[in-house]
């Protein structure tokens, strides 16, 4: 029987991102253990029992075309589908689901339980062990080490934590869990950086209570988009979801209280999401506006709780009970859980390589909010590239690292790592200057070859992606080759009023050519957009071959006299891996590439890491 305390990878932390970082190292053939403090909280939705939406919803598909978990735990668990921005550009379509809470935890709980080469074990991490400078293992509670070649630390809102309901202050990560306290200690002894953070969450209602008869329903979409490339429809029954709003009596009452609420009495002095803010910083900060929306969204088929989306707050308990009463439709409604603030260490990301390895330990990784990003799909997204390189590091194999022109997976960690946070970061479609290419739609022709050349796509994903693209390429040849009247179908289709139905009724056959829905779209977007996309294609090009122009990692910049100050400082703090990366950090300016490509053109002289990091 194998050592139950020796692994080749050990996650620390069971959310989001422990989850995908877990099965991908197990996939991948590691033996991997996934320790988490709570064994029951796997996968919980600490939040918005919601995936996808604007932008996050690419990286959830993405998730799935690289053989990550999330989107397929979304389709056997939604209770309501809804493809966001339909009125825009494909470039902008974005899949969004309502989950169930409970289902979606038990489903992922189950995930990891059946995963082969996977253990799931309940412990409290108190302790990195490290060994001739690269990490070699965990302590836990008791003392009891854990050894391992790598480890990936996903602690979510759990790093010291400390939950604000009004003027209470009480330690844990989320209401009923406790805090991780050691670990932060342990980070800090080994001479990496924390900074704070703050989020919230809003009260819960009992659906039993709420006037459904004022409220205006929103329904999900009549044919759901699937968020798994592996799902072929979604036949289960879909859950209304209601809209509401604020109005001025409610904002009064708020601003009579904001001495009361920690992020305005100097109880909270963390950074906030800016794109997520609180009720109390809406009343702020949109001062003028005389009610903003609330969608009530139903936690789970088995139960009738409600989330309270759009008034997530740290106001006490007496302040809440009486801000509800004032709201349409929720007159009489009950409180069944109280909205609160979390505060909690994360580690500014530019102490991270591409990989989401640290710099400073050889062998760990960190991935989701300990580096500073907020919402399920990011965490998710980092949790899947650091489990992989954890892998990948112990195999002795090559790294596994997705650039921004080929996925919002890319943009996420280019954007943490080069140019680090200064609040919670959300993925938005404007991070990516190559949107129109990394749709949605596309998310298994951009990635599944990659994630089967790194073995984590298995024989069922592979083969019906191959199937797929066979049909896409088979269906463009055909409208290249079709003419009518002396022009082919392909242009006869890029025609703006033209649609796939005039197509069809030109060429009748190719209706039982396509099969696929998701074949025709692809191709339709192919013929609508073909110039815009080869225009990108050309972008990319051109943004890679800064990206081929490598930087040693050992590069002495202190040699450059000529670079600014701020500049050799940056360029020594975050080692820029190329040319590309280089230009994208915060405060570099183009004279500083120029000096830098001028340096390394007169062979500048490298020093050790070490030495160049005291620099």
């Amino acid at each position: 029987m194998p050592d139950p305390y020796h692994y080749e990878v050990i996650v620390i932390g069971a959310g989001h991102a422990g989850i995908e970082a877990a099965l991908a190292s197990a996939r991948m053939g590691r033996r991997t253990a996934l320790l988490t403090l709570n064994a029951d909280s796997v996968g919980q939705m600490s939040c918005n029992p919601a995936i996808g939406g604007v932008a996050k919803g690419q990286i959830v598909r993405e998730i799935d075309a690289l053989g990550g978990a999330m989107g397929v735990l979304t389709d056997a668990t939604a209770i309501q589908f809804r493809l966001l921005n339909r009125g825009k550009g494909p470039a902008m379509h974005s899949p969004r689901a309502q989950c169930d809470k409970k289902a979606y935890q038990a489903l992922a709980k189950l995930t990891v339980e059946s995963q082969e080469n996977l253990t799931l074990r309940q412990e409290m991490v108190e302790s990195l062990v490290v060994q001739g400078g690269c990490v070699s293992g965990v302590r836990v509670r008791g003392g009891v080490v854990y050894h391992a070649k790598a480890v990936v630390v996903t602690t979510g809102t759990f790093l010291h934590a400390l939950m604000h309901t009004g003027e209470t202050k009480t330690e844990g990560g989320r209401a009923g869990d406790v805090s991780a306290q050691g670990l932060s200690g342990s980070l800090r002894e080994l001479g990496f950086e924390l900074s704070r953070f703050k989020t919230g969450t809003p009260p819960r209602l009992n659906g039993r209570t709420i006037d459904f008869s004022a409220l205006e329903p929103q329904p999900g979409d009549p044919e759901p988009v699937a968020f798994s490339f592996l799902t072929d429809r979604i036949d289960a029954p879909q859950l209304l979801c209601h809209l509401t709003a604020t109005n001025p009596a409610v904002h009064d009452l708020i601003r009579a209280n904001l001495h009361r609420a920690p992020m305005y009495s100097g109880q909270i002095e963390s950074t906030g999401p800016r794109y997520c803010p609180s009720i109390e910083d809406k009343i702020v900060r949109f001062a003028g506006r005389d009610s903003h929306q609330i969608f009530l969204e139903p936690e789970g088929r088995s139960t009738l709780e409600y989330y309270c989306n759009g008034i997530s707050t740290s106001l006490p308990r007496d302040v809440q009970e009486a801000i509800i009463p004032l709201i349409p439709g929720l007159e009489r409604a009950e409180i069944l859980r109280f909205g609160y603030a979390v505060e909690y260490d994360y580690a500014p990301p530019t102490q991270l390589d591409s990989t989401l390895q640290t710099k400073l330990v050889p062998g760990l990784f960190f991935a989701g909010q300990i580096n500073g990003t907020t919402g399920y799909e990011e965490a998710g997204a980092q949790g899947l590239i650091a489990g992989i390189n954890a892998a990948l590091v112990v195999s002795g194999r090559p790294p596994f690292v997705v650039d921004r022109s080929q996925a919002y997976i890319g943009v996420l960690i280019d954007d943490l790592v080069t140019r680090g946070v200064d609040e919670p970061y959300r993925m938005f479609t404007s991070r990516s200057e190559y949107r129109l290419l990394l749709r949605h739609d596309n998310a298994d022709l951009r990635l599944t070859e990659l994630g089967r050349e790194i073995g984590l796509v298995g024989d069922p994903r592979w083969e019906r992606f191959q199937v797929r693209r066979s049909r896409i390429d088979a269906l463009n040849a055909r409208l290249r080759s079709t003419r009518i009247e002396g022009t082919t179908l392909e242009t006869v289709l890029r025609r703006p009023p033209t649609t796939w139905s005039d197509i069809v009724a030109l060429a009748p056959d190719l209706k039982d050519e396509t099969g696929d829905a998701t074949v025709v779209e692809q191709v339709v977007i192919e013929a609508k957009y073909g110039g815009y996309i080869t225009r990108q294609a050309e972008q990319i090009e051109r943004f890679r071959r800064q990206e081929d122009k490598p930087l040693p990692a050992d590069l002495n910049y202190a040699a450059i006299p000529q670079l600014r100050a701020e500049a050799r400082e940056k360029f020594t703090k975050i080692r820029p891996r190329s040319i590309g990366q280089a230009g994208r950090i915060s405060g570099i300016n183009p004279a500083d590439i120029t000096t830098l490509m001028i340096g390394l053109r007169h062979g500048l002289p490298t020093v050790s890491p070490q030495i160049a990091d005291s620099l």
